[in-house]
């Protein structure tokens, strides 16, 4: 049952074999998958820094599709796998991404599949 839902999701979206990847027990959808389906779903997006430090962020993704609401967070820590989730030294980027990519996949219904954004952790890259 689940693998027809995320199917069915995958042709609403319209969502091509460069928009997802297989990762270990999870399905990622890639930053192109998560833009295709905002835009299609005409969902808007705010930001709201919470704390930025040099090698730690936190934002908090506002999202709005049709009336619906909702609040996520992304943060990032650079360090490595033992001491943080980002190994890049834009930590504000990724903490802006992760919150994007958990508020749209929240929206659309694809968290409840089991299904992850690509920038949630460095864990899941292709």
């Amino acid at each position: 049952m689940k693998t027809e839902a995320i199917k069915e999701k995958y042709k609403k979206y319209n969502l091509e074999p460069s928009d997802v990847f297989k990762h270990q027990h999870y399905l990622i959808i890639t930053r192109s998958g998560i833009e295709k389906i905002q835009a299609q779903e005409d969902i808007t997006m705010d930001f709201q820094v919470i704390k930025c430090e040099k090698d730690f962020a936190v934002v908090k993704a506002v999202a709005n599709k049709k009336d619906t609401l909702i609040e996520t967070f992304g943060s990032a820590l650079k360090g490595d796998y033992k001491n943080g989730n980002c190994n890049t030294w834009y930590v504000m980027e990724m903490a802006e991404k992760r919150a994007m990519s958990r508020a749209v996949l929240k929206l659309t219904g694809f968290y409840e599949l089991g299904v992850f954004g690509e920038d949630e952790s460095e864990a899941f890259k292709q």
